[in-house]
């Protein structure tokens, strides 16, 4: 309100100056009776945004005013912004009913006039005045309202996608908790398993010589410290900033290590590799890996003293299988049966087939991952 109240002023000293220089139709009124006009479509310039229907209101009174006497060219000029601005900052049906109304004012206009001068030209001169001052701000007028709207529903369409990406985000950070939580299983859960069973395993027998207790401490201590490493690494790995995660990454070709752990723990087991060992994507080796450790660690928890593991690489996938017998003796240890869900999954995230069950009076963990070329 105060810019329109100064943009008031600013109109009527310029219509001041233009009735000080002659800028008005010398009829019978002096230059002194056109200031009145002039005060009133400066008022409605005054409220041109907060009471855009009395501007336009105004605007009016002063153009009758004003062209009764003359008319001045200030005032008509000030007149086509109470126009715009009743249009521009109106209700929205009235762009379209005041856009018909200058319309036929502009075109009985031109007739008048040339009913009363008899000549084409003065029908021309007056149809393009009043279309100037009358059809020209209205058509601006609802011009830029259409712009405004448009960049309304633009500027809420950003918003809305600023929300999915934002639910997107949120997704994603689940999805990454959730896998997170997956991946600290699958690491921790065979070190621990292993040291609880070696654990149960020295407290229940009490005919252990010192040799077998020291050897059992030892692979104890050996699962503890390659938990805490395994654990470490995720965690420099989720401090780093855009590096790449080699330097930590697991793969199938190293299941050696996981079978050394497991017979240090007390387990049979027994590998053959079929086909040629090659590269493979960074996801299946990381899911082949964490399928075959958290089979095993399934293995020692609830198996026999054997367990067989065949890792067959094919043309197009790479086939893990881990087949264990089940002890009845090993049933009551503890399990959340996260460990079935967590192969499954990693499984689904990589395009792939799980299976486990019982088999041949056993237990069979059996994976076909697909590599890059058939992905």
């Amino acid at each position: 309100m105060r810019r329109d109240a100064l943009w008031a002023v600013a109109c009527f000293v310029v219509g001041l100056l233009l009735l000080a220089a002659g800028a008005y139709q010398h009829r019978w009124a002096p230059a002194p009776l056109f200031v009145g006009p002039l005060v009133i479509a400066c008022a409605g310039v005054a409220v041109r945004r907060s009471r855009p229907l009395l501007a336009l209101a105004l605007g009016v009174v002063a153009f009758l005013g004003d062209f009764a006497m003359g008319p001045s060219l200030g005032t008509v000029l000030i007149v086509t912004d109470n126009l715009y601005s009743g249009v521009r900052y109106g209700p929205r049906a009235l762009g379209r009913w005041m856009l018909g109304v200058t319309s036929v004012i502009a075109v009985a206009a031109g007739v008048v006039a040339g009913a009363l001068f008899k000549h084409w030209s003065a029908v021309a001169v007056v149809f393009v005045q009043a279309g100037l001052v009358g059809v020209t701000p209205v058509l601006t007028a609802m011009f830029m309202r259409q712009l405004q709207d448009l960049a309304s529903s633009e500027r809420a369409r950003a918003e809305q996608v600023a929300r999915l990406a934002e639910l997107d985000r949120v997704a994603a950070v689940q999805a990454e908790r959730t896998r997170m939580a997956r991946e600290l299983h699958d690491m921790i859960a065979n070190h621990f398993s292993a040291i609880a069973i070696q654990s149960a395993a020295v407290l229940s027998r009490r005919d252990l010589d010192a040799r077998a207790v020291r050897k059992v401490m030892e692979s104890i201590r050996e699962n503890s410290v390659e938990g805490m490493n395994e654990m470490r690494a995720m965690i420099g790995l989720l401090r780093q900033d855009g590096e790449e995660p080699e330097a930590v990454r697991r793969r199938v070709a190293e299941a050696g290590e996981l079978l050394e752990r497991a017979r240090e723990a007390g387990l049979d087991v027994r590998m053959r590799v079929e086909g040629e060992v090659r590269e493979l994507p960074a996801s299946v080796d990381l899911a082949g890996y964490r399928i075959v450790q958290e089979s095993l660690t399934n293995a020692l928890k609830h198996g026999g003293k054997v367990a067989d593991v065949v890792i067959g690489y094919l043309p197009e996938l790479v086939t893990l299988t881990v087949d264990n017998p089940v002890s009845e003796a090993r049933r009551e240890l503890p399990g959340a049966g996260a460990g079935i869900i967590g192969m499954r999954e990693r499984t689904n995230l990589v395009g792939g087939v799980f299976e486990a069950g019982p088999h041949n009076d056993g237990w069979r963990v059996r994976a076909e991952l697909p590599t890059l070329e058939s992905m």
